[in-house]
């Protein structure tokens, strides 16, 4: 994923980018907790929505990072854990962006 990035993107992969990290449950109760409680680590609630034709609802928040490939691995397994321990559905992944210039 760095080499892609390094290779097909205009960002300074190391330095600062805007991260965003996705949960998924049925129980939306359980994602305004997991919501409230990144929000105490730093991370900014960007929406907690109902999946559209699904039973299913979505937790994205993000947060401006530096990563590496050992540090972005640490933090997936960090959430794997974070929503095992919560007993939420599925810690579904990551995406990644510059910084926007007005930045969250």
């Amino acid at each position: 994923m760095f080499a892609n990035m390094h290779s097909k993107t205009p960002w300074n992969i190391d330095g600062p980018l805007l991260w965003g990290y996705f949960f998924f449950d049925r129980d939306m109760e359980k994602l305004k907790g997991a919501a409230t409680e990144l929000q105490s680590l730093g991370y900014r609630i960007v929406n907690l929505e109902a999946v559209q034709d699904r039973p299913l609802f979505k937790l994205h928040v993000e947060r401006i990072e530096a990563h590496t490939p050992e540090s972005l691995n640490l933090r997936n397994m960090q959430f794997y854990e974070f929503a095992e321990k919560r007993a939420i559905g599925s810690y579904d992944g990551m995406d990644v962006g510059p910084v926007p210039k007005a930045a969250p």
